[in-house]
Protein backbone atom coordinates (compact mmCIF):
# COMPACT_ATOMS: atom_id res chain seq x y z
CA UNK A 1 0.00 0.00 0.00
CA UNK A 2 1.15 3.35 -0.61
CA UNK A 3 1.23 5.92 1.69
CA UNK A 4 0.64 9.69 1.51
CA UNK A 5 3.41 10.53 3.78
CA UNK A 6 2.59 14.21 4.86
CA UNK A 7 4.81 13.82 8.38
CA UNK A 8 7.82 15.30 7.27
CA UNK A 9 9.85 16.14 4.01
CA UNK A 10 12.73 14.22 5.65
CA UNK A 11 10.70 10.76 4.17
CA UNK A 12 11.56 11.73 0.99
CA UNK A 13 13.29 9.18 -1.71
CA UNK A 14 15.88 9.66 -3.96
CA UNK A 15 14.40 10.02 -7.99
CA UNK A 16 15.69 7.02 -10.48
CA UNK A 17 17.65 10.02 -11.96
CA UNK A 18 19.56 10.39 -8.46
CA UNK A 19 20.21 7.36 -8.03
CA UNK A 20 21.37 6.79 -11.34
CA UNK A 21 23.61 9.62 -11.12
CA UNK A 22 25.18 7.42 -7.55
CA UNK A 23 25.72 4.95 -9.31
CA UNK A 24 28.67 6.12 -11.11
CA UNK A 25 30.35 8.83 -8.56
CA UNK A 26 33.88 9.03 -8.76
CA UNK A 27 35.02 8.46 -4.71
CA UNK A 28 38.12 8.05 -2.82
CA UNK A 29 38.82 8.55 1.04
CA UNK A 30 37.09 11.89 2.09
CA UNK A 31 39.01 11.65 5.51
CA UNK A 32 42.32 12.23 3.57
CA UNK A 33 40.61 15.06 1.93
CA UNK A 34 40.79 12.68 -1.16
CA UNK A 35 36.73 12.41 -2.34
CA UNK A 36 36.08 14.08 -5.86
CA UNK A 37 32.32 14.15 -5.01
CA UNK A 38 33.21 15.52 -1.42
CA UNK A 39 35.07 18.33 -2.59
CA UNK A 40 33.15 19.03 -5.42
CA UNK A 41 30.13 19.33 -3.26
CA UNK A 42 32.08 21.30 -0.50
CA UNK A 43 33.08 23.85 -3.12
CA UNK A 44 29.44 24.13 -5.06
CA UNK A 45 27.68 24.64 -1.35
CA UNK A 46 30.58 27.42 -0.37
CA UNK A 47 29.75 29.05 -3.98
CA UNK A 48 25.68 29.06 -3.86
CA UNK A 49 26.34 30.40 0.00
CA UNK A 50 28.97 32.95 -0.79
CA UNK A 51 31.66 31.89 1.46
CA UNK A 52 35.25 30.57 1.37
CA UNK A 53 34.53 27.08 2.40
CA UNK A 54 32.32 24.19 3.12
CA UNK A 55 32.12 20.97 5.16
CA UNK A 56 29.65 17.75 4.58
CA UNK A 57 28.52 15.55 7.38
CA UNK A 58 25.85 13.10 7.67
CA UNK A 59 23.20 15.17 9.59
CA UNK A 60 21.80 18.53 10.25
CA UNK A 61 22.08 17.93 13.84
CA UNK A 62 25.84 17.49 13.64
CA UNK A 63 25.99 20.29 11.70
CA UNK A 64 24.56 22.50 13.95
CA UNK A 65 26.62 20.99 16.82
CA UNK A 66 29.70 21.73 15.12
CA UNK A 67 29.06 25.18 14.62
CA UNK A 68 28.03 25.90 18.47
CA UNK A 69 31.21 23.63 19.52
CA UNK A 70 33.30 26.00 16.92
CA UNK A 71 31.68 29.66 17.91
CA UNK A 72 31.69 28.50 21.63
CA UNK A 73 34.55 27.08 24.08
CA UNK A 74 33.51 24.95 26.87
CA UNK A 75 31.76 26.90 29.42
CA UNK A 76 30.29 29.82 27.02
CA UNK A 77 26.73 30.32 25.88
CA UNK A 78 24.79 30.49 22.89
CA UNK A 79 21.46 31.93 22.57
CA UNK A 80 18.19 29.90 20.84
CA UNK A 81 15.16 30.18 20.28
CA UNK A 82 12.82 27.87 22.46
CA UNK A 83 11.02 26.53 19.92
CA UNK A 84 14.19 25.97 18.15
CA UNK A 85 15.54 22.86 16.42
CA UNK A 86 19.21 23.15 18.05
CA UNK A 87 17.14 23.53 21.65
CA UNK A 88 14.34 21.26 21.43
CA UNK A 89 14.94 18.46 18.96
CA UNK A 90 18.83 17.84 18.83
CA UNK A 91 19.16 16.28 22.27
CA UNK A 92 20.89 19.03 23.67
CA UNK A 93 23.93 18.03 21.94
CA UNK A 94 25.97 21.48 22.21
CA UNK A 95 25.03 21.05 25.91
CA UNK A 96 25.98 17.53 26.39
CA UNK A 97 28.85 17.21 23.99
CA UNK A 98 30.26 20.78 23.71
CA UNK A 99 29.82 21.83 27.28
CA UNK A 100 27.84 25.33 25.89
CA UNK A 101 24.96 26.61 27.55
CA UNK A 102 22.26 27.01 25.35
CA UNK A 103 20.52 30.26 26.54
CA UNK A 104 16.53 29.90 25.53
CA UNK A 105 14.40 32.84 24.94
CA UNK A 106 10.99 32.96 23.21
CA UNK A 107 10.24 32.85 19.53
CA UNK A 108 8.03 35.43 17.95
CA UNK A 109 5.26 34.31 15.95
CA UNK A 110 7.05 34.61 12.25
CA UNK A 111 10.10 32.59 13.67
CA UNK A 112 12.39 34.97 14.85
CA UNK A 113 14.03 36.20 18.02
CA UNK A 114 13.16 39.85 18.98
CA UNK A 115 16.09 41.64 19.45
CA UNK A 116 15.25 43.34 23.15
CA UNK A 117 14.83 39.57 24.07
CA UNK A 118 18.33 38.66 22.53
CA UNK A 119 19.72 41.50 24.05
CA UNK A 120 18.18 40.94 27.86
CA UNK A 121 19.75 37.48 27.60
CA UNK A 122 23.19 38.98 27.09
CA UNK A 123 25.09 37.45 30.16
CA UNK A 124 26.97 40.41 31.92
CA UNK A 125 30.46 40.20 32.18
CA UNK A 126 30.85 38.53 35.30
CA UNK A 127 32.60 35.75 36.50
CA UNK A 128 29.34 34.23 37.96
CA UNK A 129 28.12 33.60 34.50
CA UNK A 130 28.47 31.94 31.23
CA UNK A 131 29.89 34.07 28.37
CA UNK A 132 27.21 34.61 25.73
CA UNK A 133 29.41 33.82 22.55
CA UNK A 134 26.69 33.12 19.62
CA UNK A 135 23.15 34.03 18.53
CA UNK A 136 21.19 31.24 16.75
CA UNK A 137 18.85 31.62 14.33
CA UNK A 138 16.30 29.08 12.08
CA UNK A 139 15.34 29.98 8.65
CA UNK A 140 12.36 28.61 7.71
CA UNK A 141 10.89 27.56 11.06
CA UNK A 142 7.59 25.61 11.21
CA UNK A 143 7.90 26.69 7.33
CA UNK A 144 7.88 30.29 8.20
CA UNK A 145 10.38 32.63 6.22
CA UNK A 146 12.13 35.40 8.21
CA UNK A 147 12.56 38.39 6.00
CA UNK A 148 15.93 39.62 4.64
CA UNK A 149 15.62 42.91 6.75
CA UNK A 150 15.20 41.26 9.92
CA UNK A 151 17.99 39.14 9.24
CA UNK A 152 20.13 42.23 8.49
CA UNK A 153 19.43 43.86 11.38
CA UNK A 154 20.26 41.17 13.63
CA UNK A 155 24.03 40.82 12.13
CA UNK A 156 23.80 44.54 12.89
CA UNK A 157 23.65 44.03 16.28
CA UNK A 158 25.36 41.28 17.11
CA UNK A 159 28.63 43.14 16.01
CA UNK A 160 28.01 45.61 18.02
CA UNK A 161 27.78 43.34 20.57
CA UNK A 162 30.92 41.46 19.43
CA UNK A 163 28.95 38.45 18.77
CA UNK A 164 29.06 35.33 16.28
CA UNK A 165 25.50 34.41 14.30
CA UNK A 166 24.63 30.88 13.12
CA UNK A 167 21.47 29.83 11.13
CA UNK A 168 20.24 26.70 11.08
CA UNK A 169 19.32 26.87 7.36
CA UNK A 170 18.07 23.30 6.95
CA UNK A 171 15.61 24.34 5.01
CA UNK A 172 16.81 27.59 3.54
CA UNK A 173 16.31 26.53 0.27
CA UNK A 174 13.21 27.33 0.49
CA UNK A 175 12.97 30.23 2.45
CA UNK A 176 15.09 31.28 -0.93
CA UNK A 177 12.36 30.31 -3.14
CA UNK A 178 9.44 31.70 -1.48
CA UNK A 179 11.27 34.85 -0.73
CA UNK A 180 12.49 35.72 -4.10
CA UNK A 181 16.27 36.09 -2.96
CA UNK A 182 19.22 34.41 -3.78
CA UNK A 183 20.43 31.73 -0.82
CA UNK A 184 23.50 33.93 -1.12
CA UNK A 185 21.45 37.03 0.15
CA UNK A 186 19.58 35.28 2.69
CA UNK A 187 23.17 33.74 3.85
CA UNK A 188 25.14 36.83 4.04
CA UNK A 189 24.39 37.51 7.31
CA UNK A 190 26.08 34.85 9.27
CA UNK A 191 29.34 33.45 10.14
CA UNK A 192 27.95 30.26 9.46
CA UNK A 193 25.33 28.19 8.05
CA UNK A 194 23.77 24.57 8.13
CA UNK A 195 21.93 23.46 4.72
CA UNK A 196 20.24 20.01 4.84
CA UNK A 197 20.40 18.06 1.58
CA UNK A 198 17.62 15.95 2.18
CA UNK A 199 14.38 17.21 3.21
CA UNK A 200 12.96 19.23 0.34
CA UNK A 201 16.05 18.37 -1.93
CA UNK A 202 15.51 14.63 -2.00
CA UNK A 203 18.68 13.23 -1.25
CA UNK A 204 19.15 10.51 0.85
CA UNK A 205 21.39 11.58 3.54
CA UNK A 206 23.62 14.52 4.60
CA UNK A 207 24.52 18.35 5.45
CA UNK A 208 26.98 21.19 4.79
CA UNK A 209 28.27 23.37 7.09
CA UNK A 210 29.49 26.65 5.49
CA UNK A 211 31.75 29.41 6.52
CA UNK A 212 35.23 30.44 6.66
CA UNK A 213 38.42 28.59 5.80
CA UNK A 214 39.29 28.80 9.21
CA UNK A 215 36.22 28.23 10.47
CA UNK A 216 35.77 24.83 8.25
CA UNK A 217 39.16 23.68 9.00
CA UNK A 218 38.74 23.58 12.95
CA UNK A 219 34.65 21.96 11.95
CA UNK A 220 36.38 19.40 10.19
CA UNK A 221 38.53 18.42 13.56
CA UNK A 222 35.83 18.71 15.37
CA UNK A 223 33.47 16.42 12.82
CA UNK A 224 36.81 13.86 13.33
CA UNK A 225 36.31 13.95 17.20
CA UNK A 226 32.51 13.09 17.15
CA UNK A 227 32.77 10.35 14.74
CA UNK A 228 31.37 11.90 11.67
CA UNK A 229 34.37 11.65 9.53
CA UNK A 230 33.08 9.28 6.41
CA UNK A 231 35.55 7.40 3.97
CA UNK A 232 34.03 6.44 0.26
CA UNK A 233 31.14 9.05 0.78
CA UNK A 234 31.30 10.68 -2.93
CA UNK A 235 28.39 8.47 -3.68
CA UNK A 236 26.22 10.71 -1.09
CA UNK A 237 27.87 13.66 -2.08
CA UNK A 238 27.03 12.93 -5.49
CA UNK A 239 23.35 12.97 -4.22
CA UNK A 240 23.55 16.13 -3.05
CA UNK A 241 25.13 17.45 -6.09
CA UNK A 242 22.26 16.14 -8.15
CA UNK A 243 20.16 17.95 -5.17
CA UNK A 244 21.54 21.17 -5.66
CA UNK A 245 21.15 21.05 -9.18
CA UNK A 246 17.82 19.85 -10.02
CA UNK A 247 15.99 20.39 -7.14
CA UNK A 248 16.05 24.01 -5.68
CA UNK A 249 13.63 25.11 -8.36
CA UNK A 250 10.98 22.55 -7.91
CA UNK A 251 10.34 23.56 -4.33
CA UNK A 252 7.98 26.11 -5.59
CA UNK A 253 6.09 22.80 -6.56
CA UNK A 254 5.85 21.58 -3.08
CA UNK A 255 4.99 25.38 -1.85
CA UNK A 256 2.05 25.61 -4.24
CA UNK A 257 0.62 22.47 -3.04
CA UNK A 258 1.16 23.60 0.48
CA UNK A 259 -0.89 26.83 -0.71
CA UNK A 260 -3.94 24.68 -2.15
CA UNK A 261 -4.04 22.23 1.09
CA UNK A 262 -4.18 24.77 3.30
CA UNK A 263 -6.61 26.51 1.35
CA UNK A 264 -9.02 23.36 1.06
CA UNK A 265 -8.63 22.74 4.72
CA UNK A 266 -9.32 25.85 5.74
CA UNK A 267 -12.46 26.07 4.06
CA UNK A 268 -13.73 22.98 6.05
CA UNK A 269 -15.57 23.47 9.34
CA UNK A 270 -14.37 22.37 12.60
CA UNK A 271 -10.54 23.42 11.45
CA UNK A 272 -8.27 26.03 13.01
CA UNK A 273 -5.73 27.12 10.47
CA UNK A 274 -3.77 30.70 9.77
CA UNK A 275 -3.17 30.48 5.92
CA UNK A 276 -0.76 33.98 6.16
CA UNK A 277 1.12 31.08 8.13
CA UNK A 278 1.28 28.73 5.12
CA UNK A 279 4.38 30.52 3.40
CA UNK A 280 6.60 27.39 2.21
CA UNK A 281 5.56 23.42 2.50
CA UNK A 282 4.22 23.23 5.60
CA UNK A 283 0.59 22.98 6.98
CA UNK A 284 -0.60 23.69 10.49
CA UNK A 285 -4.20 23.15 11.88
CA UNK A 286 -6.01 22.25 14.91
CA UNK A 287 -9.35 20.57 15.44
CA UNK A 288 -11.67 22.85 16.64
CA UNK A 289 -13.24 20.24 18.93
CA UNK A 290 -12.93 16.26 18.62
CA UNK A 291 -9.73 13.89 19.30
CA UNK A 292 -6.53 14.33 16.97
CA UNK A 293 -5.89 10.80 17.85
CA UNK A 294 -8.87 9.74 15.77
CA UNK A 295 -8.64 11.58 13.16
CA UNK A 296 -5.20 10.44 12.59
CA UNK A 297 -6.43 6.78 12.99
CA UNK A 298 -9.00 7.17 10.81
CA UNK A 299 -6.61 8.42 7.80
CA UNK A 300 -4.20 5.96 8.24
CA UNK A 301 -7.03 3.83 7.50
CA UNK A 302 -7.07 5.70 4.12
CA UNK A 303 -3.77 5.85 3.73
CA UNK A 304 -2.74 8.91 4.72
CA UNK A 305 -0.10 9.86 7.21
CA UNK A 306 0.59 13.03 9.25
CA UNK A 307 1.86 13.67 12.69
CA UNK A 308 0.58 16.20 15.09
CA UNK A 309 -0.13 16.11 19.21
CA UNK A 310 -3.13 19.04 19.69
CA UNK A 311 -1.33 20.56 16.60
CA UNK A 312 -1.10 19.04 13.76
CA UNK A 313 1.46 18.99 10.85
CA UNK A 314 1.26 18.23 6.91
CA UNK A 315 4.50 18.87 4.77
CA UNK A 316 4.68 18.55 1.40
CA UNK A 317 7.08 17.27 -0.43
CA UNK A 318 8.96 15.15 -3.88
CA UNK A 319 6.72 12.16 -3.45
CA UNK A 320 3.74 14.51 -3.09
CA UNK A 321 1.34 15.13 -6.15
CA UNK A 322 -1.73 17.33 -7.00
CA UNK A 323 -3.75 14.25 -6.82
CA UNK A 324 -1.98 13.69 -3.08
CA UNK A 325 -3.46 17.05 -2.53
CA UNK A 326 -7.10 16.65 -4.00
CA UNK A 327 -6.75 12.65 -2.30
CA UNK A 328 -6.40 14.68 1.00
CA UNK A 329 -9.03 17.24 1.20
CA UNK A 330 -11.49 14.77 0.48
CA UNK A 331 -10.38 12.80 3.22
CA UNK A 332 -10.73 15.43 5.48
CA UNK A 333 -14.13 16.87 3.90
CA UNK A 334 -15.36 12.82 4.87
CA UNK A 335 -14.17 12.82 8.42
CA UNK A 336 -15.80 16.73 9.13
CA UNK A 337 -18.55 16.96 7.40
CA UNK A 338 -19.57 13.70 5.40
CA UNK A 339 -19.76 11.33 8.65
Amino acid sequence: MRYIDLRSDTVTQPTDAMRQSMLHAEVGDDVYGEDPGVNALEARGAELLGKEAALFVPSGTMSNLLAVMNHCQRGEGAIVGQGAHIYRYEAQGSAVLGSVALQAVPMQADGSLAVADVAAAISPDDAHFVQTRLVCLENTHNGKVLPLHYLQAMRKFVDERGLQLHLDGARLFNAAVASGHGVDELAAPFDSISICLSKGLGAPVGSLLVGSRVFIARARRLRKMLGGGMRQAGILAQAGLFALDQHVARLADDHRRARRLAEGLAALPGIELDLALVQTNMVFLRLVKGDGEALLAFMKERGILFSGYGEMRLVTHLQITDDDIDEVIDAFTEYLVVR
